[in-house]
């Protein structure tokens, strides 16, 4: 009989492409999942993975018992959520992703409330950019993950996802205390023509909402300093360098240096909740959402 724990390690590999993703993804070694690996082969007599260069490649005979793995996995996770189901109670691990600024300003009272009502309930809770929660839910390596995308940039779901909308989160651009349009009541992508960003980098969804709203009003921002940790970029802003947008989920206090002026058009994002569909009916994971809708609701949005 196939073991569950090596099918699982190879359909990591076949998912991710390499030994140390997959162990990323499982939470384990690489040397592990390569064990995993060659007690399956030794199980099927088969050649499973060949050398390609420094990494490795799956056979044809792989791809096949991956295929395989993936509709076995499928059907273990649909045994479990039928007996969670069943027992109705939320008990178990439950595996949640959230990006940085709700994982900050969101799921410390989510896994609180889930502590207190649910104490057996396992959680873990790992932080992650939103297209990597999404991806991560639809892969079966999260069961539920808080994501978020802005309306002028919209994040796909795919068809194994599952969503709901938590909220609206809006930003401000901050500015330091000595700028000239600090005291204004808002200000415009004119007003703020010829300013130096900090921003995200390249490729996040904060990143191309900045750049499609002033491109959407005939401009192009400077964008001076490409600044992944909103920390940073408040340290940036407390020495007078540059603009910056930062969203009110999960922002600190702001010190006596920074002013923190609206943006017309509101940068505005939706934040969600997703889980793969087939999981919806798990008590863990209807408790996960009560509990995020909850804390949503009793967010500090100073």
């Amino acid at each position: 009989m196939l073991d569950l724990g090596r099918l699982r390690a190879l359909h990591a590999v076949a998912t991710h492409g390499s030994v140390g993703a997959a162990a990323t993804a499982l939470n384990c070694t690489p040397s592990a999942v390569s064990q995993q690996i060659a007690k399956l082969e030794r199980e099927t007599r088969t050649t499973l993975l060949e050398r390609r260069g420094r990494g490795v490649a799956l056979t044809d005979a792989a791809h096949l018992l991956a295929g395989t793995a993936r509709q076995v996995l499928a059907l273990v996770e649909h045994a479990e959520v039928a007996l969670e189901e069943q027992r109705g109670e939320a008990v178990g691990q439950l595996r949640v992703g959230a990006f940085p600024t709700a994982a900050r300003g969101l799921l410390p009272a989510a896994l609180e409330a889930l502590s207190r009502d649910h104490p057996r309930l396992d959680v873990r809770a790992v932080e992650l950019d939103p297209p990597d929660g999404l991806d991560a839910v639809a892969r079966g390596e999260l069961d539920l993950a808080v994501t978020h995308d802005w309306v002028n940039a919209p994040l796909p779901v795919p068809e194994p996802v599952s969503r709901t909308r938590l909220g609206e989160d809006v930003a401000d651009v901050l500015l330091p205390a000595s700028h000239p349009l600090a005291d204004r009541a808002a200000v415009t992508p004119e007003d703020l023509a010829g300013e130096r960003w900090i921003c995200q980098p390249e490729g996040t969804i904060c990143h191309d909402w900045l750049v499609n709203t002033f491109r959407s009003a005939g401009r192009e921002p400077d964008l001076a300093h490409r600044v992944a940790e909103y920390e940073t970029q408040l340290a940036l802003l407390t020495r007078g360098i540059g603009v910056a947008l930062l969203p009110r989920l999960g922002r600190s206090a702001l010190p006596g240096t920074v002013r923190a002026v609206p943006f017309v058009p509101t940068p505005t994002r939706r934040v969600f909740a997703v889980w793969r569909t087939r999981a919806g009916r798990r008590p863990a994971v209807t408790a996960a959402l009560t509990a995020l809708r909850a804390c949503w609701e009793q967010r500090d949005t100073a």
